[in-house]
């Protein structure tokens, strides 16, 4: 029997619609851009969310590393992208308080250009100084900052990050002869740092932690208002003998471009807070001494606002802004 040629064209067409509903069905998975290298701190900690929030959410993730100028460079690509929901970047204290601060031009601006999604946690920061140096508190680092032709050459994972803002302002309250020495990303200066190519370093505390256990660093001072149960016997920066503005943990925040789609940020959101009681991801994170937080989405901005008036005036102060 002959087929009528309109059957057939109304067969082709319902499978060609049939084939464009599944695509459209099969959501594109979330692309979370790092802003730090494979291996950093950050990156351990966006990796483990991604994956976290995918179980939550049944929605697949992919992992993008765009290292930089201390996260300058991820910003543009995320600025550069739909504000659809299907880019989100984690990012931290640093980019968030400091980073656009410390530029006379501003490169981006925390407060308009990103939807806050969660604040993630918080984690101590730890100053140190490689094993063998015969320093083992702050006083001994200041003797020899003071000693050496040069004074102290410090490192930290680029320009503008916490490490740098606060190892500056303690050599500038402890009147250190010192110089900075910016690396792209903490493995790279940790490097430098254990070879004794720098000679103190700031690090996130769960960094620095597996090297101290290891004897290859000294840990001098806790840059928190209380002691971490990590490393117990590491005094306060204030105990040290450092000013107690000092005190400040990092943190680490999830971001989606502004003018994202508030149910995105809401799905993302409740993903972030279920993800606390999800024992694979809390084990992972406390193993890096990140302290979980429940959070909003307005939270991210409210953290941001709350150490820029700390973080500004200090910049000013140390006219750490350049072109």
């Amino acid at each position: 029997m002959k087929k009528n040629p309109l059957h057939l064209n109304l067969l082709a067409i319902a499978a060609l619609a049939l084939t464009a509903t599944q695509v459209i069905a099969q959501p594109s998975p979330l692309q979370v851009i790092a802003q730090q290298p494979p291996g950093s701190g950050s990156d351990s900690m966006t990796r483990a969310w991604a994956e976290c929030t995918s179980r939550q959410t049944g929605l697949a993730s992919v992992v993008m590393n765009r290292p930089g100028a201390n996260g300058i460079l991820a910003i543009n690509y995320l600025k550069g992208q739909p504000a659809d929901g299907a880019n989100v970047m984690s990012i931290g204290m640093s980019q968030m308080t400091i980073t656009p601060f410390v530029h006379r031009q501003m490169p981006y601006d925390p407060l308009k250009d990103f939807d806050g999604i969660a604040v993630i946690g918080t984690s101590p920061l730890v100053l140190t100084v490689p094993a063998g140096m015969g320093i083992q508190k702050l006083a001994d680092l200041s003797k020899l900052a003071q000693s050496q032709n040069g004074g102290l050459n410090f490192g930290s994972p680029g320009k503008g990050s916490p490490a740098h803002l606060l190892t500056t302002a303690l050599a500038e309250a402890m009147k250190w002869p010192a110089t900075h020495v910016p690396f792209v990303g903490e493995a790279a200066g940790l490097n430098a740092l254990m070879g004794h190519h720098i000679q103190a370093m700031t690090l996130v505390i769960g960094t620095a932690a597996t090297q101290v256990q290891a004897g290859k660093l000294v840990p001098l001072a806790v840059f928190s208002s209380e002691r971490s149960a990590l490393m117990p016997d590491v005094p306060t920066i204030a105990e040290a003998g450092g000013p107690s503005v000092l005190a400040r943990p990092a943190w680490i925040a999830i971001v989606a471009k502004k003018g994202t789609p508030p149910d995105v940020v809401a799905r993302l959101n409740e993903a972030t807070n279920k993800c606390r009681n999800d024992s694979t991801y809390a084990n992972r994170m406390g193993a890096m001494n990140v302290t979980l937080v429940s959070s909003k989405p307005g939270d991210v901005a409210a953290y941001a606002e709350r150490d820029i008036a700390v973080w500004k005036p200090l910049i000013d102060k140390l006219g750490l802004a350049t072109e």
